[in-house]
């Protein structure tokens, strides 16, 4: 099917887009020539700046579809009852890398998933592991340059990878997630996916639950080893998102079985652990995890421009029934990811197709700026106004915490069994003895790169600590390394 002319941004047909127009058959370029300078001057523009994390991503919509009644515990309306579906978009990341950089590397899978409600958008933004490097936002800068590039070398640096690691403990259990056999997903429909916070949900009755959200992935988990994925690396850079891609072209589905764990809030303050604290897991023997739902992703972008880099998730993007925790990192991510989406896409980021609800209309007194799109016509953007605009409803999204105590640079508080390493020693000890020496080499392989001896035996004494058998196999292998 022909789409008619090929015309300019202003609509006018193009005459000739092989041949600039010149003064004479050999003489310089005219000015007069707009065909040719507003295609330069769109080209100059093409791109706008890459996140800054999770800048390599792949997305596709899907649909989201209750399969048990949560009513009890959220009076969200998406999960209202059994059988309801709503449509969603889910964006898969790694964390470190830049735009142009590989799929297969060791690196955690951002996560992020927008559910499209008639309540407006929720944004659940986690990862493909259950826990993270860091428990406080305030260090979430000083742990992501580390991992980027060094400002001397231009290259990332183990010195500073494994400084930074060795000097924060509470990064253990993260680390050995990372360096295990599920640090590296053969394709992106073969891992689970996480909330990885701690979210709060709220019942009709104003009862309060802290909630973690599970993705279990219905395709069975794979993984790649290092070699391999060196090598698919650099054959394929593309290789997941192309997996993910073809696989929804050929009708192969990929799909998620949904959990949730439920802890009433007063159980909270006296839990073993402490809820909130991102490097942690709530054990499964406490907290079942409960079936709630299935994702399936049917539908690829048609411009990966447009809907993948273009789109915007924020933690803060909250419906009713459901909101924050005490969680610290959260806590700094509701600001920063909208932050982020402003400077990134503009203050009108929210108009674009992908971001914009879909079952339901955006109604708010904010006009103007960057690529408004008038929207909101003629109509009045103050409240309280009387020519019957937009009014509040009352009701808070999610129930009130009680807090006490003084301002201050507090830590979070201890729980009994609160620590940096049992989980992570933990999860050392439920690997197999194959794991476990594929976790060894691992670590080994990158803490052996580290320029000076404090920082590998610092980095190796974490993990000492955290399983003693764990800490002797590693700082043999790392001392075999450097010699």
């Amino acid at each position: 099917m022909t789409q008619g002319p090929l015309t300019t941004e202003a609509g006018a047909p193009v005459a000739d887009n092989q041949n600039s127009e010149t003064a004479g058959a050999g003489g310089p370029v005219l000015v007069q020539d707009q065909a040719l300078l507003e295609k330069l001057a769109h080209f100059n523009r093409e791109r706008i700046p890459e996140r800054i994390v999770h800048a390599r991503g792949a997305g596709a919509y899907g649909t989201f579809t209750v399969t048990r009644d949560v009513s009890q515990w959220t009076r969200a309306k998406f999960l209202s009852e059994v059988g309801k579906q709503t449509e969603t978009f889910l964006r898969f990341s790694t964390v470190a890398g830049n735009l142009g950089s590989a799929d297969a590397v060791r690196d955690p899978r951002g996560f992020a998933l927008k559910f499209y409600t008639e309540e407006g958008n929720y944004d659940l933004v986690g990862n493909n592991t259950p826990v993270f490097f860091i428990k406080d936002a305030i260090k979430f800068p000083d742990f992501i340059h580390t991992q980027k590039r060094d400002p001397y070398t231009g290259s990332q640096e183990a010195d500073n990878v494994w400084d930074f690691w060795g000097l924060s403990p509470e990064s253990t259990h993260q680390v050995t997630w990372l360096f295990g056999d599920r640090g590296i997903p053969a394709t992106l429909r073969h891992m689970n996916g996480y909330g990885s916070h701690t979210y709060q949900w709220n019942n009709e009755a104003g009862e309060v639950f802290w909630v973690k959200y599970h993705f279990k992935t219905d395709q069975g988990i794979k993984n790649l080893t290092t070699d391999e994925a060196n090598r698919l690396s650099g054959v394929d850079p593309d290789s997941h998102q192309r997996d993910l891609r073809e696989a929804i072209e050929r009708g192969e589905f990929p799909s998620w079985t949904v959990q949730v764990q439920i802890m009433p809030a007063a159980e909270a303050a006296t839990y073993r652990f402490n809820p909130f604290d991102l490097t942690k897991v709530w054990p499964h023997a406490d907290y079942p995890p409960i079936e709630i739902g299935k994702l399936e992703l049917n539908r690829n972008p048609e411009n990966i421009f447009a809907e993948v880099e273009q789109s915007i998730f924020s933690p803060a993007h909250f419906v009713p029934g459901i909101g924050p925790s005490p969680d610290k990192m959260l806590q700094g991510r509701l600001f920063a990811y909208g932050d982020a989406h402003r400077y990134r896409v503009g203050i009108n980021a929210d108009h674009l197709p992908v971001n914009r609800p879909h079952a339901t209309e955006a109604r708010t007194n904010s006009r103007d700026g960057y690529l408004y799109d008038g929207r909101h016509k003629g109509t009045k953007n103050y409240e309280p106004n009387s020519f019957g605009g937009p009014t509040q409803t009352g009701r808070p999204l999610w129930q009130s915490v009680p807090v006490s105590g003084g301002t201050g640079n507090h830590e979070a508080p201890v729980h009994a069994e609160d620590n940096d390493f049992v989980q992570a020693g933990n999860l050392y000890r439920l690997m197999s003895e194959d794991e476990k020496g594929r976790l060894i080499d691992n670590l080994a392989q990158f803490i052996s790169k580290v320029s000076r001896d404090d920082i590998a035996e610092r980095a190796v004494n974490n993990f000492r600590q955290a399983d003693d058998d764990f800490g002797k196999r590693l700082e043999a292998a790392v001392q075999a390394l450097r010699g």
